[in-house]
Parts: structure tokens; sequence; C-alpha cells
């Protein structure tokens, strides 16, 4: 991708609208940075395929909707009070906030997202779970106080990311819906601050990173393929799972950690219901991982007779999976150093 000078060119006027919509201090502002963003990720989205193109249109119709949404939220705010992003009326925040979690796939504004991931190769899957996530997600840090309507997101989030993996057999829906149940929690940390939002977004996107390194290292796409998967060993099977498992949040994996610090904060917040429902319906998001892995391991186990020689890809995913599944001992290590 990045030896096309087309595609090269597109990747970066991608993070500069990204950066024009989060360092802006009006709200028009960030409207140009997010249209910038948006048309230039529609070209990263094309391939030669119909699934590509279907999937690119989809996210173009909805993208366009959400900002025609914003500018109209934007505009209406202007009539109201000057644009600035501290001086909000009340009466804007919902549709304001709406216009947002669409531009991100939050529930109950998540409809297109699997259909959009489920056209996209393992790289546009990426950027569409993680970097496309940052600008929505920072101006909503602006918005987002616990009241009614940010907390009715985030349950819905949660619950909607949990329910929609179950009867999923497509890799790729089912890292949408995760991403889903991830963005609930993104949401809530953003309640308690900027730092905390932060942190939970980098660790999400480094285990997904790991974990559509693995994907497209060996072309997965379904459940079955997993089944039938003929690794080069059974421990790159468990990195594979564990892998997983970590993105889910299971201790002792590195992917709890942020999970550990959000469900303290809130603790101290007092907002008892909430971490009861998230951690509740997290759990479910846990059970269809382990559906994959319990499959892959015990009813479909395989051991080839050969050994393929590693590649860099693979040695990179090797050490970023000791880093997912060691990090929260190591974590923990350094910070009792301190």
């Amino acid at each position: 991708m990045l030896y096309n000078p087309t595609r090269l060119l597109f990747i970066s006027t991608l993070i500069i609208g990204t950066l024009i919509a989060t360092s802006s201090s009006t709200w028009l502002g960030a409207w140009i940075g997010l249209e910038i963003n948006l048309l230039s990720f529609i070209p990263l989205m094309t391939q030669n395929n119909q699934f590509a193109a279907e999937a690119a249109l989809k996210y173009f119709l909805v993208q366009a909707l959400a900002s025609a949404m914003l500018l109209f939220a934007i505009l209406l705010s202007f009539i109201l009070t000057p644009g600035s992003l501290s001086t909000l009326p009340p009466a804007i925040l919902v549709p304001l906030g709406s216009a947002l979690f669409l531009k991100m796939g939050a529930a109950p504004f998540h409809f297109w997202f699997p259909g959009v991931m489920e056209g996209l190769s393992w790289y546009g899957n990426l950027i569409l779970m993680t970097w496309q996530k940052i600008a929505p997600i920072m101006l909503l840090s602006y918005l987002t106080t616990y009241n009614l309507f940010f907390s009715s997101v985030i349950l819905l989030s949660i619950l909607a990311g949990s329910l929609g993996g179950l009867n999923q057999t497509s890799l790729r829906k089912i890292m949408a819906y995760s991403s889903i149940n991830h963005l609930g929690w993104m949401i809530a940390a953003s309640v308690m601050g900027d730092n905390f939002w932060l942190m939970y977004f980098s660790f999400y996107s480094f285990l997904s990173l790991i974990m559509v390194l693995i994907f497209d290292q060996f072309q997965l796409s379904h459940i079955n393929q997993a089944y039938a998967l003929s690794m080069t060993s059974t421990p790159t099977k468990l990195l594979l799972f564990g892998n997983l498992l970590s993105l889910g949040g299971l201790p002792p994996f590195l992917g709890f950690l942020p999970k550990w610090l959000i469900i303290q904060n809130m603790a101290e917040m007092g907002l008892y219901f909430l971490i009861t429902f998230m951690v509740t319906f997290t759990l479910i998001t846990l059970f269809f991982y382990l559906r994959i892995a319990y499959g892959a391991y015990m009813l479909t186990h395989q051991e080839p007779k050969w050994n393929n020689q590693p590649t860099v890809v693979s040695t990179l995913t090797l050490y970023l999976s000791a880093i997912s599944l060691l990090g929260l001992s190591l974590s923990s290590m350094i910070i009792s150093m301190f």
C-alpha cells in the first residue's frame, strides 16, 4: 500500500484531516477536518472487487448523512451562541452527539459498521476500527458529561457489541461487533477525562493491530478457516487465540489493564450500575472468542509434520503477541518498582 504514490497521498491527507479536526478551535473547522478525512478514506477503501465498492458506497452515504447532521447542529449553534467549543448550548448536545456517534459507529447508530467491515481488506478494517475513531471521540470528549443520553449510548453500544457477535461466523463481523463493544468502554472512559480514553484507545489499537496481522498473514475470513488452519506449530495457534482473549479483556492478559483502570475510576465516581452492566455484557464477547478457540483446539486440532520458515511479519507478530499476553504482568512489575 505504501509503495503506491496515490495511496501514500491519501494516507497523508487522511492524517492531516484528523489533525485539523482535533486541533480546531471552532466546530466549523472540526467539520472541515472530518470532511477531508472522509474524502481521503474513500479511495483507500476501493479495490478491484465489488464488495469493496459496495462498502465504500455504504460508508460514503452514512458519513455524508452524519456530516449533514453535524453541519446543521453547528449552524444552529452559531445562531444561538458563538461557535466556540466551550460555549455550546444544551439544546445542541443531542443532534451534535448523534452525528458524532453515527460517524464512529456507536449504537444505536451502528447499523452500517459490520456491513462496511465485511467488504474491506484487513488493513482497511484496521484503519476503520482505530484511526477513523480518533477525531469523533476527541470532539465528543468536549461534550461528554454523565447524563441520560451518553449513558444510554454507552449501554447500547456494549449491549449491541456483545449480543451482535454471538451468531456471526465472519471474523470481520466479529471484529466489528467487538469494536462496537470497545467503543462503549471508550465513551465511558471519555466521561472521566481525555487521558483515560486515550489510554484505552492505545491498548485497543495495539491489540487490533496484532489480530489484523495474524488474520492477514494466514488469510483468515471465517471461523471454519480458523478451525481447519494448518499452523506451523501449536504455540502459534496458542498466540492467535491468546490475543483474542486479550482483546476481550480476560485477565491476566494485557487487554484487561485498561478495563481494570476504568472500572476502578468509575467505582470512585459511584457509577456502580454502569460498571455492573458493562462487565456483565463484556463477558459475552469473551464467550464467542472462547467458542472459536475451543473448537479450533479441541475439535479440529491437527499437527503438521513440517515447519515453514518464519517471515518478518510472523516474527513481528510473535513479539507483539508476547507483549499482549505478558504485558499485564510486566506492567504490574514496573509499577511495583516505583
